[in-house]
């Protein structure tokens, strides 16, 4: 199996200012990267510009620049410039796809803030020792850091990366090899109805509350974004308020997200420990996010009709606030490495169709919480139901696998 490993990084105070730098000039490196592509498509030739091209001139960028680019690892800035290679594949690729393209853009030097090492002991070294307190990582033109190692690193380190957090350094380690440690079998099967009132529901009854991390924090954090948009816009960036008002923003928002995949991990270990099968709806959480289109009206040109846009940007914070897309990835992650099962089956109409008669309308919705069919009465809370018919789906699923 493959697993990443995330560590806090304990750097000196002359080491933090050479991690920044190496931000700095590696994101110096992506933007004129991409500085080049863009005056070569712009060329009356329509030069094709590629990794290899911009790859065989790091020897001569490295030569001409030796402070600020010779002193760093070759190889990390191989992987910067195939991170760029990356943002254009996928760029033509939505492109042929007819999706919104999203053309690459210049990274901001506060938003650049990883950097990989495409292998261990090539520009770094991971300090391997199994049980010493005093871990460290070798990096080129940095030195030895030292590391918060909070668990033990099992399989074959691949890749470093540095990455940056606010004022927080964390390394995070991809390992191959990493041994699966299997839980012994339960006997049980569960399905799962994921939700906003409820975070989710089982097919045994059981509701998970909704932290709502977000929400929590939404005054503390609204009152911070309004002290920072006082800053006049041509003034940001060159005081040291408004710097401290931007960090104040981020350390919110990191809070958040630190809070939110706790309580993923928290949840999935639960439901992988007690079930050997666990079965889940397959969403698809950017669609279920959309903004409603507008409606013209036909009547008054420039004009357009109430579409509901406001309400559906609640429901669609609730769900991103949820956060569905990571907890489920981090239950397959967690089934695979404990030797479980996770099923993903199709959504639609779960909450509409009768685990009774299998009828299926959407009148049998009564409300948010309450089911009840139409043709046979059936009464039941509605999540409870949704969890009912995904469990149901993955039986036949699995049957049909067998």
């Amino acid at each position: 199996m493959i697993r990443a490993y995330k560590f806090l990084l304990r750097p000196t105070a002359r080491q933090a200012v050479a991690l920044g730098e190496m931000l700095r000039d590696h994101c110096s490196l992506y933007n004129g990267a991409l500085q080049e592509r863009r005056d070569a498509y712009r060329h009356t030739s329509k030069t094709t510009v590629r990794y290899g091209g911009q790859s065989a001139q790091l020897k001569e960028i490295r030569a001409f620049d030796p402070e600020r680019q010779g002193r760093w690892s070759f190889s990390s800035q191989q992987a910067t410039l195939r991170r760029l290679d990356k943002a254009f594949q996928a760029f033509f690729r939505r492109v042929t796809a007819g999706l919104t393209p999203g053309y690459p853009r210049f990274k901001g030097v506060g938003h650049f803030d990883t950097v990989t090492f495409s292998k261990d002991g090539d520009g770094c070294r991971w300090d391997s020792t199994p049980h010493d307190p005093q871990t460290r990582v070798r990096l080129q033109g940095i030195g030895h850091i030292r590391v918060h190692r909070h668990r033990p690193v099992k399989g074959r380190v691949k890749t470093v990366s540095v990455k940056r957090e606010g004022r927080r350094w964390y390394v995070v380690l991809s390992c191959d090899d990493v041994p699966a440690e299997p839980l012994p079998p339960t006997g049980a099967v569960v399905g799962v109805d994921m939700g906003v009132t409820h975070f989710l529901t089982t097919s045994g009854g059981e509701h998970v509350a909704n932290p709502r991390f977000l929400a929590a924090m939404a005054g503390e954090l609204a009152e911070a974004q309004r002290h920072l948009a006082r800053f006049p816009k041509r003034a940001r960036q060159r005081t040291k308020k408004h710097r401290a008002a931007a960090r104040k923003v981020a350390k919110l928002h990191a809070r958040i997200r630190r809070q939110r995949a706790d309580f993923h991990h928290k949840t999935a270990r639960t439901l992988v420990t007690d079930h050997d099968v666990i079965a889940h709806e397959r969403l698809n959480t950017a669609g279920m996010t959309k903004s409603p289109a507008p409606k013209a009206d036909t009547e008054q040109l420039g004009s357009f009709l109430p579409n509901g846009a406001a309400a559906k940007a609640g429901l669609n914070r609730s769900i991103l606030d949820a956060g569905w897309t990571q907890f489920l990835t981090i239950l397959a992650n967690k089934a695979e490495s404990a030797g479980r099962f996770v099923v993903a089956v199709d959504a639609r109409n779960t909450s509409r169709t009768c685990p009774s008669c299998g009828h299926t309308a959407k009148e049998n919705r009564v409300t948010q919480a309450k089911f009840q069919c139409t043709a046979c009465r059936y009464t039941a809370n509605a999540d409870h139901v949704g969890a009912t018919n995904v469990l149901n789906r993955a039986g036949l699923v699995l049957c049909d696998v067998a």
